[in-house]
């Protein structure tokens, strides 16, 4: 499995791009459709474009008792091989795992493929599991649109899917009775960790969110205009990078600008447009809303010295997420007492946790580097990872 996924969206020296609803995404959707066939799993894309492989079918055993497991399989620009797919191929691996030891599931098994989990094409994060569970409306996600100004929609009907069924899915949801996330560690606490542990249990995602800042000056002649008649938003930009570094630190939070836009984006011409897009993160959503306060208030003072106006629109937000503690406590039991690990980093497993008891396996990651290629999981740490998801799914399902 790992060797079929390896070529797609591969770019020579710059990791893989897999965004959705490019030609990449659907190899990435076909190799799904294909490991489900080859398992003579129940196959089905639902309304957001999530994708399904069920064992026992969705229709079997009481509602509310599914066990789903899975992840993703688009990437940021440039992202690693692991993030998101790792999650899907240990899914299906787990699944032949069980059946080689002869389990017999007592409750439907499904393995999911969430659409549009990095949001790097659209620039919203987990769409997929955000329409599913109405924490996106679907008119918005409808009309959010790529650099190229193709909304998803467009994109969506491109790839052969209707973007007029987009929305909330509480049915299907009512079927799961826990949803069990498996992903690469994203960062080296695991590594760091006494006992050469090579799997931990999720406890907590940080409240996150995503702002664009716009930042509006005026275009003129680099070569004639003198600094001193210059309104250039490139200066406010800049100074309000520097400032959202110094202002995450301060408060024990993060604050990346990772992103921007410059119109018209000429060597010889000052920008009458900066866009530039943060995205931050804190332990705790008083301590995120007061570092994105004072990021703003920065750029604002900085734009009146510059006679650049600045605006500020909040692209998404997640709150804090502590997942169900009784599945989660039940999970590193099951593994031997496994490291509860918190993380910065949102997953569908986070959203999903508003409708469904939802849990997450870490895998470790030794470089504690992601969304990169250099991010990275051993061999045998990723078999103990398929062997911990087994373990887990035949305690959830099988019992």
């Amino acid at each position: 499995m790992w060797r079929e996924l390896l070529p797609v969206g591969r770019v020579s020296g710059g990791g893989w791009w897999r965004h959705a609803w490019t030609g990449a995404d659907a190899e990435c959707r076909d190799w799904f459709r294909r490991q489900a066939a080859v398992r003579g799993l129940a196959y089905e894309v639902d309304r957001n474009g999530n994708q399904w492989a069920w064992l026992g079918g969705p229709g079997t055993g009481g509602a509310g008792d599914a066990v789903v497991t899975g992840s993703h399989l688009d990437s940021v620009p440039g992202g690693g091989a692991f993030d998101g797919p790792l999650g899907v191929v240990s899914a299906f691996a787990a699944l032949d795992e069980l059946h080689g030891r002869g389990a017999r599931p007592l409750r439907p098994l499904a393995v999911a493929n969430f659409a549009d989990e990095e949001g790097a094409r659209f620039g919203v994060a987990c769409v997929g599991s955000r329409l599913a569970t109405g924490q996106l409306d679907a008119e918005r996600a409808r009309g959010l649109r790529d650099a190229d100004g193709v909304t998803l929609a467009e994109a969506m009907e491109r790839a052969g899917h209707d973007p007029g069924a987009l929305g909330p899915d509480p049915g299907r949801l009512a079927r799961v009775g826990a949803f069990v996330e498996l992903h690469i560690e994203q960062g080296r606490r695991l590594a760091a960790a006494p006992g050469d542990r090579p799997v931990g249990v999720a406890s907590a995602i940080w409240p996150h969110g995503r702002w664009r800042f716009d930042f509006h000056g005026a275009a003129d002649h680099a070569g004639t205009t003198a600094l001193a008649d210059r309104r250039d938003p490139m200066l406010t930009y800049a100074t309000t990078v520097l400032a959202a570094r110094k202002k995450a630190r301060l408060a024990g939070a993060l604050a990346t600008f990772g992103r921007v836009a410059v119109e018209p984006n000429g060597v010889n011409a000052i920008a009458s447009l900066v866009r530039g897009w943060l995205d931050s993160r804190a332990p705790d959503e008083e301590t995120l809303a007061a570092v994105v306060a004072e990021i703003e208030r920065a750029a604002a003072e900085r734009g009146a010295r510059d006679g650049v106006r600045v605006t500020v629109t909040r692209e998404s937000f997640t709150s804090e997420v502590e997942f169900d503690h009784g599945l989660r406590d039940r999970l590193a039991r099951l593994l031997g007492g496994a490291p509860a690990l918190p993380t910065g980093a949102g997953h569908d497993a986070g959203v999903l946790s508003a409708a469904v008891p939802a849990a997450m396996l870490y895998v470790r990651n030794p470089t504690g580097v992601s969304h990169s290629p250099a991010e990275h999981a051993g061999e045998d740490d990723c078999a103990a990872g398929v062997r911990a998801l087994a373990d887990v799914l035949e305690d959830l399902a099988c019992a």
